[in-house]
C-alpha cells in the first residue's frame, strides 16, 4: 500500500478500486497503438500530439489502476506517476503540461502543437510503456 496514494483516497481525490487485468490489459492494448501512431511522421502534428497525450493518459491510468485506484481528473493521474511507477517529477510534470496543451486545444480551439512538446510527450510516453510492462501483471486470459 503506498501511503501517499492513500492520502489521496482519504480526501477525495482517488477512489480505491480492485485490479481489473482486464481493464488494464485494454489500456495498455489501447495506449501501444496510438503511440505507434503518434511516431508517423506523416501525421499532423495536431493528430500525433492527441494520439501521443492519450496513449500517455492510458499508460498513467493503468499503472494507477494497477495498484487498485481510480481517479476522475486526468491531471491528477499523471501527477500520481511517481508513487505508480517511480517517474521523476520533471518528468510527470511536462506530461501536465501536454496536458494543459490538450485542454487549450479541446475547448478553446488553440491547436498549435510546439515540436519539442510533442518529441518530449511521444519520448515519455515511450518511457511509460517500458514502465508498465514491467509492472508485475497477472496476464489477462480474456473470453472462453
Amino acid at each position: 500500500m503506498n501511503q501517499n496514494l492513500e492520502n489521496l483516497v482519504k480526501i477525495g481525490k482517488l477512489k480505491a478500486e480492485a485490479f481489473s487485468a482486464k481493464e488494464f490489459a485494454g489500456l495498455v492494448s489501447s495506449a501501444k497503438k496510438r503511440l505507434a501512431d503518434a511516431r508517423k511522421g506523416s501525421l499532423a502534428p495536431e493528430s500525433r500530439f492527441d494520439l501521443a497525450y492519450n496513449a500517455a493518459h492510458s499508460y498513467a491510468l493503468a499503472a494507477l489502476r494497477f495498484h487498485g485506484y481510480r481517479s476522475e481528473n486526468r491531471a491528477l493521474v499523471f501527477q500520481t506517476l511517481g508513487h505508480t511507477v517511480g517517474m521523476e517529477n520533471a518528468k510527470w510534470r511536462v506530461l501536465s503540461k501536454s496536458h494543459d496543451a490538450r485542454n487549450l486545444a479541446e475547448y478553446e480551439g488553440d491547436t498549435e502543437v510546439d515540436p519539442k512538446l510533442l518529441d518530449e510527450l511521444i519520448r515519455l510516453a515511450s518511457e511509460l510503456e517500458h514502465a508498465v510492462s514491467m509492472l508485475n501483471v497477472p496476464p489477462f486470459k480474456g473470453p472462453g
